[in-house]
Order: C-alpha cells, then structure tokens, then sequence
C-alpha cells in the first residue's frame, strides 16, 4: 500500500472526507445524546463539574425523605397534642362540675357565741339602751280662753250634754206626756199611748251612737226564751252591747228612754241566765239620767261621748224633740261641754293609739268591775280607768278615764310599766327597773317614755293622735316616734384572732365604730375573714357564727391540719362553742365521687393518646428523639427532644375517691394542676409548631437547591439541538461536496488509463 501514490488532489479530497465525516459523527452523537459533553474527552471540566453537581443534587434529594419522614413525626406529635388538649379540657369541666355541685358538707365547721343586742348593722352589741324621753304638743284643758294646761288627772270624757224637749202631749192632746205614758194606744182612741202617727210599729228602729233600738209588737219573752248573750228587763231585751229590743204591749217612754241611755253609756247592764239587771253608770255624775216628766223628755249624753239619735221624725215629734214630721227620720244630737277638770279636745268613742305594735282603744262605758258594770273578762285585769290583757294592749274608758290613765296605758305598751293579771278581775302595774314612766309636765306636755325594748312609735284611729298632741306641729302628722338612746357596744375595743386556715392569712379583727381598720358591721368582718377562708352570719339573738367557707368544707375550724384557731381579748368577754366537725351530705358526696371516676377515666385516655402519638416508631410524646440532616455533609441538621406528656408527666395524678373533690379546695387544686398541663401543652405545641416551620422551610430549600444543581449541571454539558442540527446539515452538503470533488480528482487517472487501453 505504502506503494501507492495518490495525487495530492486526492489525497486532499480524502482526508477533507474523512474529517467532514468525523464531524458529523460528532454532531450526530450530541444530538441523539442531547448533550454536548458526553465524557472527559468531550470537555474534560465542564464534564467533572456538571458530575459534581449532579452528585450532590442527588446527596440532597437522598435527604429529602428523611425530611418528609420528620415533618409526619412533627405532625402526629401536634395531632397527639390537639387530642391531649381536648382531654384536658374535658376534665377541667369534671373539675368545674365539681365545684357547681353541692357543697359536699350539709353542715361546715363553724363556732359561734351571742352577743347581747348585736345586729348586721352593728356587731358590738349593747350593754342596755336607756329610754329616751319625747314631748307631745302642749294639752289644754276646757277653761275659757283654751291656754291652761292639762294635768294628769284631766279627765277624757266631758261634761254631760243634756237636751230638753219642747214639751209634748199623749192620747187626745189633752194629757201630759210622762215617763208612764205608752208607745201605743190600747185601743188606738184612749189616752194611754201616743198619739196617731206618732206609735211606733212592729219593726220600726232608732238609732243611737250607732247602736240599734227596735220596736216588736207584743210582750217580751221571759228569760227562758232570750237569746244567749242577752237578757231581760220589763219590756226589753238587751245584748249588753247597747243594742236593745223594745216590745210595745205595754213599754213606756221611760222604757224608750232606758233604752236610749244603753245605748249611749248613760246606763249599763249585767246579764245573768237570761235576766238584765240596768243601772244608772257609776261614772255619771249626780244619776243624770235621760227622763220625761212635766209634760217634756229632758235626753242626757254620757261623759264619754255625745249622743245622737235618729229614727221616724213622729216619733221624735211626739216626744217634742224635734219639730220634723213624717215617716222619714230625724236626728236629734245632744252634745257634751268641757271643763276645767276634762281636755279641751273630747275624745272620740273608738278611737285607737297603735304604740310599738300595741293596741290602746278608747270607750265610751265605765270600766269593768265598777258599780253597775259588767264583771272584768276572764284574762283581763282593770286598774284605774284601764283594762289590760297583761301584754301591752288596753282599753281606756273614757267616762272616768284620765290623761294619766292614757299615759300609764302607753307604758304598758312600751314594756316601761308591767301589768300583772290579779284573780279578782284586777291589775297590779309596776314600773320596770330602770325604767321612768311617761308623765305630764307643768306646761301640759306628754313626757312619753321610749322604753328599751324598741324605738317609740305611735299612730292612731279617729282623733287620739290630735287630742293627745302627738300629730306634729301641724296637727295632719300621722305618726309620733322617737329613738331610745343606744349604748356603746359590749365588746367596743375588744379584739378577736384566728390563726391561719387552710394557708389563708391569719385573722385579727379589733371591734370598734368601723374607722381606724376597726370592724362595726357584718359585712366588714367577713372582709376581713375572706382572706382566711372564713365567713360570718348572725341571727336575729345576736348569735355570731364563724364557718369554714365552701372552699374548705371538710375542714374543722381550729384542728392541727388546718389551722383557725381561735384566740383574743374578745374571748374573755364572750364564750365561743368548741368547733363542730363538718358532716357530709351523703347525695353530695356520691355525686362528686362519680366526678372522680370520671375524672380518672380521663387521665387514662391521656397516657394512651401520649403513647399513640408516633410515626414511623417516633414518638416525641413518648421521650423519643428527631434529628433530620438537610445538608449532604450533616453540618446543617435539626435535634427535636421529645418530651413525656402521660399524665404523670403532665403533673396529674389519679384521684381518690373521698380526698378529691371532696369540697372546693380540693377541687380548685386540681384545676390548678389542669391549668399547669394546658399552659404545658400549649407551649410544647409552640415548639413543636416552631420545629415543623423550620423543617418545612429546610424540606422546600432543599428541593429548590437541587432544581438549581441540576439546571447547572445541564448548563455545562447539554448540547444546543438547533445549532447541532444545523451543523449536521452543514457536515451532509460537505460531505456530498467533497465526495464530488474526490470524483473529479479521479477522472484524470481515468484519462491515463484510456491511453493504456
């Protein structure tokens, strides 16, 4: 071979082939490859540094696994904590439930004393209170010119009234009227009755000081036949209240005037099996009487009150008391006068004083017991002018009564005289110790005394409280009061202690006005008690009682565990009872038992859940460790210490049934461990959240750091298509070219070879 010569135009030719075809093999190769750096030889450091990125793109994506295990470990551990914050909230409510139940204790430990006259208003008692004296409106008597004072022995009632008729005749006109004379005609024509219209009839009735007469046809019935209560004399029936009955066969007018003097107070009556015994009131002076003779009716009141009469206008007529006719009625008023021995106000009949919540009622009638009055009623007792019931109410009768026996009735009512209930129908009064009975001044003042058993307080019916002075200096006041005068507290400047209770702050509480950190009031000494979890109650007998708060319901107020005990100057002055043991409330307590249960049952969900809470045998709840490398070198990593958050590494611990919840201290203090486990909770959940951010973060740096090695790495060695295409369709017209050209580099060997030929 080595023989052969080529001309040089051929061998030009060839080797220009040869190379044009070693180009397009290289271009052919690049673009089936797409790359433009297949080995070392191609580019020997584009090809070793795109292999380094390459490699380390790969080291890192080799970590990205890890990552996304670590960020499901980081996950279940912040499920495992959700769930382990629903529980412990599911038991703060079982704790909550527990203080909203009933106190586990029907009765708590407490001491207690009585303080003398102590209220909720003021604490210190009261050694005694001194009655305080008030002043009425001055009192006149009836002396012309009304400006004499009234003395004690000023009478109520008044002078007696005394009406006298005009004159009036009977039967035929002719006859003079006289007590003997008839209501009605025997025959309707004789004159032995009144006359004509003038009769009264079965039915007809008067009416005097609102009590009732009635006339009834016929004779009156014996004493047999009465009613009970009632009782008979001559020609009336009476009830012994002043209401009468007369019967008209054969009464009188003296039988109408008797009748008339029943009903105004003039004359009383004692009623015995069925029989009325009528006798002039031995409070009227000088037997005055209601009376007809000399042809006139003389109508007299009683010194108790006045009198009024209404009934048929004849019949008044024709006892010429009034001048009206008819069948309509009349009234005929016949009024009393006062006197220099009586008020210069006269009282009216039923009138009432209400003194302290006691009754004084004034009455038109003589006491009872008096000559000619009916007996004292069984639990009663008369002395003066009153009748008592030996518990404050009396009545005062005002026939003889005087401004004394009003003063004496108003210190029965006050507790500042006391009457004793005697047999024989009397009263015996005796002035309390230290007390001063009400009187009347000179000046003709009411010196009323309060008493001490309760601030004065006067009101009244009808006019007591004008006539007495007591309805203020405008006479419309509808109340008199007046305080007593309040001494100082008994234990004023004494000082009560108690030790600390339950880890609460010992108590010292000096009693005093309320100033200077003084205690006077209820609510100030439970101020001062709530910070030992204690409190205070007093009752209406001033007993004070110190209890254990329903904090602390199971604990006895002054034992060695809990504390309390009681101590102080105020000890001396007063003797606190010996702490009472709680005593549970059975209901109370199985209900809070049932808490604990339930309660218990929460804590073991707790530790299952805490030990539930791994991925891939991870658990950060359960004392496992995390450690994720995001570099390939393992410079850059992350060490997650995992935690024990069971229920004992939470801080909590099963209850006990009969210790827990127990009362609401013990319920309070397992809330407070609840509170601690939540804020425990919530802090690793901030960490773990803080953890699981930084890993995702790391997760998605890592996948963008391989994006960016990986494009690097194409940049040093991928191969541009376009441009490879074009030069392989460059190397192809070359190459046909110089293919040509060989050809005609041939042709003049051929010319050669023809001359051979």
């Amino acid at each position: 071979m080595s023989g052969i010569v080529l001309s040089a135009s051929v061998r030009q030719n060839l080797l220009s082939l040869q190379s044009t075809a070693d180009l397009l093999a290289t271009t052919q190769n690049r673009l089936s490859t797409g790359k433009s750096v297949n080995s070392a030889l191609d580019n020997p450091t584009n090809f070793f540094t795109a292999q380094s990125l390459d490699n380390r793109a790969s080291d890192i994506n080799n970590l990205l696994d890890s990552i996304a295990n670590g960020v499901q470990v980081l996950q279940a551990a912040n499920t495992g904590l959700t769930s382990l914050q629903k529980l412990i909230d599911s038991a703060k409510s079982i704790a909550n439930q527990a203080l909203q139940t009933t106190v586990g204790y029907s009765t708590k430990s407490n001491v207690s004393t009585t303080i003398s006259g102590a209220t909720a208003a003021d604490l210190r008692g009261t050694t005694s209170f001194a009655s305080a004296t008030a002043s009425s409106n001055v009192l006149y008597n009836g002396t012309a010119g009304g400006t004499t004072a009234a003395s004690g022995t000023t009478t109520l009632g008044a002078s007696i009234g005394s009406f006298a008729s005009t004159g009036a005749t009977a039967g035929d006109g002719t006859t003079a009227l006289t007590g003997a004379i008839t209501l009605i005609a025997t025959n309707g024509t004789t004159a032995t009755g009144l006359a004509g219209n003038a009769q009264p009839a079965d039915g007809d009735t008067l009416t005097v000081n609102g009590k009732t007469i009635t006339f009834r046809s016929g004779a009156a019935p014996a004493s047999t036949a009465v009613p009970s209560g009632s009782g008979v004399s001559g020609n009336l029936v009476t009830d012994g209240n002043g209401n009468t009955t007369v019967y008209l066969a054969s009464a009188t007018v003296n039988d109408l005037l008797s009748a008339i003097d029943l009903a105004s107070g003039v004359k009383t009556v004692s009623i015995s099996s069925g029989a009325a015994t009528i006798a002039v009131s031995a409070s009227q002076p000088g037997a005055a009487v209601s009376t007809a003779a000399a042809g006139a009716v003389t109508l007299k009141s009683s010194t108790g009150a006045d009198l009024s009469v209404t009934g048929k206008a004849d019949l008044l007529k024709a006892l010429g008391l009034t001048t009206s006719t008819g069948a309509g009625n009349a009234t005929v008023n016949v009024n009393r006068t006062t006197s220099a021995a009586s008020l210069g106000a006269t009282i009216a009949d039923g009138s009432t004083l209400n003194v302290d919540g006691h009754v004084i009622t004034f009455k038109n009638a003589p006491i009872p017991g008096s000559t000619g009055a009916p007996s004292v009623p069984s639990g009663y007792g008369a002395s003066g002018n009153i009748l008592t019931d030996g518990n404050g109410n009396s009545t005062v009768y005002l026939q003889a009564g005087t401004v004394n026996d009003v003063l004496k009735a108003i210190d029965l009512a006050t507790g500042v005289q006391t009457a004793t209930i005697n047999a024989n129908g009397t009263a015996t009064l005796a002035t309390a110790t230290g007390q001063s009975n009400s009187s009347i001044n000179t000046s003709g003042q009411l010196k009323l005394s309060t008493g001490v058993n309760a601030d004065l307080s006067i009101t009244g019916t009808g006019n007591a409280l004008n006539v007495f002075g007591l309805a203020g200096n405008t006479g419309s006041a509808t109340a008199f009061t007046a305080a007593r005068t309040s001494g100082i507290g008994g234990i004023a400047g004494k000082t009560l202690t108690f030790t600390s209770f339950n880890g609460g702050t010992a108590v010292n509480v000096t009693f005093g006005d309320g100033t200077n950190g003084t205690v006077k009031t209820l609510d100030q000494l439970n101020t001062k008690l709530q910070a030992n979890n204690l409190s205070a109650t007093i009752d209406a007998n001033g007993l004070l009682t110190i209890t254990a708060s329903n904090d602390y319901a199971s604990s006895t107020l002054g034992s060695t565990s809990a504390g309390g005990a009681i101590g102080g100057t105020l000890t001396s002055a007063l003797t606190f009872s010996t702490a009472s043991n709680p005593v549970q409330d059975g209901v109370a307590q199985t209900a809070r038992a049932n808490l604990v249960s339930q309660y218990n049952n929460i804590l073991n969900q707790i530790d299952t859940t805490s030990q539930d809470s791994s991925f891939n045998g991870v658990n950060l709840l359960n004392g496992d460790q995390l450690k994720l490398v995001f570099d390939e070198t393992g410079k850059s990593s992350l060490n997650i210490t995992g935690v024990t958050y069971n229920s004992k590494g939470l801080g909590l611990a099963a209850l006990t049934v009969g210790v827990d919840f127990i009362d609401n201290a013990a319920a309070n203090r397992v809330l407070t461990n609840l509170n601690a486990a939540s804020s425990t909770l919530r802090s690793e959940a901030s960490s773990l959240g803080s953890n699981l951010s930084v890993v995702q973060i790391r997760q998605d740096f890592n996948k963008n750091l391989i994006n960016v090695l990986q494009t690097g790495s194409s940049n040093l060695t991928l191969a541009d298509t376009n441009v490879e295409a074009a030069n392989s369709q460059a190397l192809s017209t070359r190459q046909s070219i110089a293919v040509s050209a060989l050809s005609l580099a041939n042709q003049s060997q051929q010319s050669v070879l023809q001359l051979l030929r």
